[in-house]
């Protein structure tokens, strides 16, 4: 893969960060993409060499435009539409308009510029990935996060729509949709989960963990080495791989 070069987007931390110390540990060239210059530069830093930072608010196509423009020297053949924004935790009836439109801009509007902005040359050259990070809550239910599971349900409809529409041209595009992560995030909602129900955040931990039939949660290593392998995989196309312990079987 020394010639290959894959952009990553919220690649400043979390799920985005292991995706592209796993893709450039694979020998990827790795461009690092999130809004924040800091957490990007730590990235780089941890993967050592063979990157480049650059920065993007997926969501703003004046922002996308700019670093397509930016990248216009790169022979970008992977997109991993990773950037995404977990939204409230509360009721439906309780959230208002504003909050949903910035998860939908972020987890949906952003996989479709990105794709706009980065799929052109590889149509036109015959070959190219796109992996869109979904998630196991856009296909089953999770209480109090209508906002975020809608849309990573759209994921699941976007990816499928697109792989059917540049399928014939050579480009492979394929979902991931992790279950629930070790990491910040899914500490948070587990804090949010302990205040709710009145129970230690260590309960809320272990309760969500059980629902999934190997009864643990995912680690981020596993999240990129699974990107790591769908790239492997020739015959991988319109396809969601389920990385959540089991979740969905439950």
């Amino acid at each position: 893969m020394a010639d290959a070069t894959a952009l990553v987007t919220g690649a400043g931390n979390g799920l985005g960060r292991a995706i592209a110390q796993a893709l450039a540990a694979a020998g990827y060239r790795v461009i690092l993409a999130g809004r924040r210059a800091e957490p990007l530069a730590e990235t780089a830093e941890l993967i050592g060499g063979n990157c480049r930072i650059g920065q993007v608010d997926v969501a703003d196509p004046a922002s996308v435009r700019r670093l397509a423009a930016e990248l216009a020297d790169e022979r970008i053949s992977v997109l991993v539409n990773n950037a995404g924004v977990p939204g409230p935790v509360k009721p439906l009836v309780e959230i208002e308009a504003e909050e949903w439109d910035e998860v939908f801009a972020v987890n949906v509007r952003g996989m479709f510029l990105m794709c706009k902005a980065f799929l052109p040359p590889m149509i036109e050259r015959g070959a190219g990935h796109v992996i869109n990070l979904s998630s196991v809550s856009g296909k089953r239910p999770l209480a109090l996060r209508t906002p975020y599971t809608a849309s990573k349900m759209a994921v699941l409809g976007l990816t499928n729509t697109l792989g059917a529409e540049v399928g014939p041209a050579g480009v492979q595009v394929n979902s991931l949709s992790p279950g629930p992560v070790r990491g910040p995030r899914m500490s948070r909602n587990f804090k949010l989960e302990a205040q709710r129900l009145g129970i230690t955040e260590a309960d809320a931990e272990a309760a969500f963990a059980g629902r999934a039939t190997l009864g643990r949660l995912v680690e981020e290593a596993e999240v990129g080495a699974a990107v790591v392998a769908m790239l492997q995989l020739s015959g991988l196309h319109c396809a969601d791989i389920d990385l959540s312990a089991g979740m969905v079987a439950r």
